[in-house]
């Protein structure tokens, strides 16, 4: 038996023009039955959002974020639950920063790996440096650049939480 995991595709913010590539995209990845539904993005005039659950075999997530990736002015985030073997993860894009993948666990908390800590613990010394190198390994900037995306006021569709294992 396959394994199958799930996940979600948001697309926090995309101009008019923009949408249909980012469909063609994911359909390319996910099948051309996949479906958006594309609303005002209350964060920027003129933007669009949108979310897509999806299910698949492991690394689809890792599939949509390649195809989605370099594209300006298109924020998005694509998350994959952990499934049998195979760990959760998690990809944010931002016009300014670029791409930003994360290990996650089962609540979608940011795992960091050792080596990294290490690299962090050995930064130079100072508490300040210690902070930039886990800031940079937990993604921060990229939290604080979507969070004012990531609210999409009045209207949004609810998201059920799946229960994984």
């Amino acid at each position: 038996m396959a394994t199958i995991t799930r996940g979600v595709l948001y697309v926090h913010s995309a101009t008019r023009a923009m949408c249909p590539h980012i469909e063609w995209a994911a359909q390319a990845v996910l099948g051309p039955r996949v479906q958006f539904d594309w609303t005002r993005q209350p964060a920027g005039p003129n933007l669009l959002r949108a979310e897509v659950s999806w299910h698949g075999r492991p690394g689809t997530g890792a599939d949509l974020a390649s195809a989605l990736r370099g594209w300006e002015h298109v924020r998005y985030e694509v998350t994959e639950e952990p499934s049998h073997g195979v760990d959760g993860a998690r990809w944010s894009h931002t016009p300014s920063l670029g791409i930003f993948h994360a290990v996650t666990d089962t609540h979608g908390n940011i795992v960091v790996p050792e080596d990294r800590i290490r690299a962090a613990l050995d930064s130079g010394g100072s508490v300040d440096q210690m902070r930039r190198a886990m800031d940079l390994a937990l993604g921060t900037a990229w939290d604080a650049e979507l969070e004012p995306f990531r609210y999409a006021g009045d209207g949004a569709p609810v998201r059920w939480l799946h229960r994984v294992g």
